[in-house]
């Protein structure tokens, strides 16, 4: 499927735009991060394990809370993303807490492009690969990046969760990726009242193209998890069932909302 030719270029925008908003978000809550607080969830916390002097690479970052989350953790973190306003926010935030951390400002396929270096982990969660045309693609830069024994740490929604249209009464687009997505946004997810509007390009993938597209580039699957709510309240129609997991509430417990996956390069 040939993905729009401009799709970066639109998708760039549409983050520059979101940037500010959800840097003043409760959202993001960012006072709380500069005082201490984590913004890493239990679900990635869990998984992760000792990161004391491990290098982590972080695609996708935004604006860099959890790569200095990461950070705080004891890794030396560099972080990704192609939102040149979150890069600068992200610089910023790592000067004002004096963590081990750098930026790189790039789109992700151009990776190989800035950086020439390997990690013990690469990492990468919540809203990243609906952006990317070509998994095939993105699964190469992971295994370019790890170490012979390094991890692959992997939190993403789940696609189930992309079927339904806004408020969850329907389905409204394929399970599949049968179709690049092009819409037009106002507000964001973060704070729903943002005086913003953007046009956004994305794609579906189902876990079986995530998985098949790690096995392409000789990475073996070392753990695949499914979780029944999301650790963010990013959706329309949630309740909050415990603190900090949110569920769409005429669904209940039905809904698969995220998923986490390990792997590391194949013996």
């Amino acid at each position: 499927m040939k993905p729009a030719e401009n799709y970066i270029d639109i998708n760039k925008q549409s983050w520059n735009n979101r940037t500010e908003a959800h840097v003043q978000s409760d959202f993001y809550d960012l006072k709380s991060f500069l005082t201490g607080q984590s913004s890493l969830n239990s679900i990635e916390l869990e998984r992760l394990g000792d990161l004391s002097g491990k290098r982590v690479l972080h695609l996708q970052c935004h604006f860099g809370m959890d790569t200095l989350s990461l950070a705080r953790l004891g890794a030396q973190v560099t972080g990704v993303d192609f939102s040149d306003k979150a890069i600068d926010q992200a610089n910023k935030l790592a000067a004002a807490t004096q963590l081990d951390a750098r930026f790189i400002c790039c789109n992700i396929y151009d990776l190989p492009q800035y950086l020439n270096e390997e990690f013990d982990l690469v990492f990468t969660s919540y809203g990243t690969i609906g952006w990317l045309p070509d998994l095939d693609r993105w699964a190469q830069i992971v295994r370019q990046f790890l170490k012979p024994d390094g991890q692959f740490l992997f939190v993403e929604f789940h696609p189930v969760v992309w079927m339904f249209d806004d408020q969850f009464k329907s389905i409204a687009y394929s399970y599949f990726n049968t179709e690049t997505i092009v819409e037009t946004e106002t507000g964001t997810y973060a704070d729903r009242d943002a005086d913003i509007q953007q046009d956004t390009v994305s794609w579906n993938h189902p876990i079986s193209e995530v998985v098949n597209a790690l096995l392409r580039s000789q990475l073996e699957i070392t753990a695949l998890d499914e979780f029944d709510y999301s650790p963010y309240n990013c959706f329309n129609n949630t309740a909050e069932a415990e603190p900090g997991k949110f569920r769409i509430a005429h669904l209940d417990r039905k809904l698969p909302m995220v998923y986490a996956l390990k792997a590391r390069i194949k013996k």
